[in-house]
């Protein structure tokens, strides 16, 4: 929206321009989405607690949980606000990837507030039912997965770039992009829906995977940077650094108030949108394959419940204590701030080992 207002006051005075460049647009979009969430934050807690919109925790859980039943939850209407306000005052409207990125944002955003608005309505943990979750969750995968594959340009648009191998690169056609986009989205979706289970455990990974796209982005959207460091060039991806740093600064916001012990829950209307959006992100930056590096935390809370599941149905044994993985190590003993720094670290590395494929390739 500013874009064209700073246009605007370039032709009076040269130096607006500086607000055009990418990586101030980037940073600006990242505070004032942190500012949008710290202020607002308070305000949303309190009006969420007077509308009795808490939290029911599952009583086949952790028994260490059950204090936390009656926090406030849904915060993450507040990140979506704070990152849909901050992409749209500073974003391109011209980009498709922003327009994509909104529809994601509502369309998952929507999936889970009716999922967390049954869980308070009839005071259960259960929600939408599996099945509804699937279809919805699907279709917004698949409206995604069509609008780029016909808005895309070029073939490195619609390419599969694997982590580490610059020879590796394996053009998809319309029903490879399809089927990898799904699975990308519908997997970091639910994947991160299961690792938000404790305090602040799932939005630090989110901030630290978004901070790693949007390096990615920033590389394969310059001529420059993508030639030098054997990535294809992708006109317009760049733009998705301001996306990120939205999403970091919301993410950080919210921490303020999700850290232990937590103020406010995000609940599904947060880690639904969250997935939905770094996976299509990933897929944007044709770094599918990467996420599932970087988000290595997301994969292996998802596998544990898989894991867990399939023993118990195959075999009548469980393999873990109780999943996803996180409860099992609350119920070995660990504290809840001890396994949720564990896993920031976890992440930490895992960014590390991502951002490594950028030279060693």
């Amino acid at each position: 929206m500013f874009l064209q207002i700073i246009s605007f006051l370039a032709e009076i005075d040269s130096g607006f321009n500086v607000l055009n460049y990418l990586t101030l647009r980037a940073v600006l979009s990242t505070l004032t989405a942190l500012l949008i969430c710290l202020f607002a934050g308070n305000f949303f807690i309190k009006k969420i607690t007077k509308l009795q919109i808490k939290q029911t925790i599952r009583h086949d859980g952790p028994q260490t949980h059950l204090i936390k039943q009656g926090t406030p939850t849904m915060g993450g209407i507040l990140i979506l606000f704070s990152f849909l306000v901050s992409i749209l005052i500073w974003g391109d409207f011209s980009s498709v990837y922003l327009w994509v990125i909104v529809f994601t944002s509502l369309w998952f955003a929507g999936i889970g507030f009716i999922d967390d608005f049954l869980k308070i309505k009839y005071k259960n943990s259960d929600g939408l039912s599996a099945k509804a979750k699937i279809i919805t969750q699907s279709i917004g995968a698949l409206v995604v997965g069509f609008w780029l594959f016909y808005s895309s340009s070029m073939p490195e648009q619609t390419q599969l770039i694997a982590p580490f191998f610059k020879e590796v690169v394996i053009p998809l056609g319309l029903s490879g992009f399809l089927v990898i986009s799904f699975f990308t989205i519908l997997g970091s979706t639910n994947a991160v829906n299961l690792t938000d289970g404790l305090d602040g455990l799932a939005i630090m990974p989110i901030i630290l995977v978004s901070t790693t796209l949007a390096v990615f982005s920033y590389i394969l959207g310059n001529v420059v940077f993508s030639e030098y460091l054997n990535f294809p060039y992708i006109f317009g991806v760049g733009e998705l650094m301001v996306i990120c740093g939205a999403l970091v600064g919301a993410g950080i916001g919210f921490l303020w108030f999700n850290t232990y012990p937590a103020e406010i829950f995000m609940g599904d209307v947060g880690s639904l949108f969250l997935g939905a959006v770094i996976a299509v992100i990933a897929i944007m930056v044709r770094q599918e394959l990467l996420l599932l590096i970087i988000g290595g935390v997301f994969v292996v809370e998802a596998l544990s419940v898989i894991i867990q599941v399939g023993s118990y149905k195959l075999r009548g044994k469980r393999v873990f204590l109780m999943a996803p993985i996180h409860h099992h190590f609350e119920q070995k003993g660990w504290s809840e701030p001890k396994i949720i720094v564990r896993f920031w670290m976890i992440t930490l590395m895992l960014v590390l080992v991502g951002l490594a494929s950028l030279k060693i390739r």
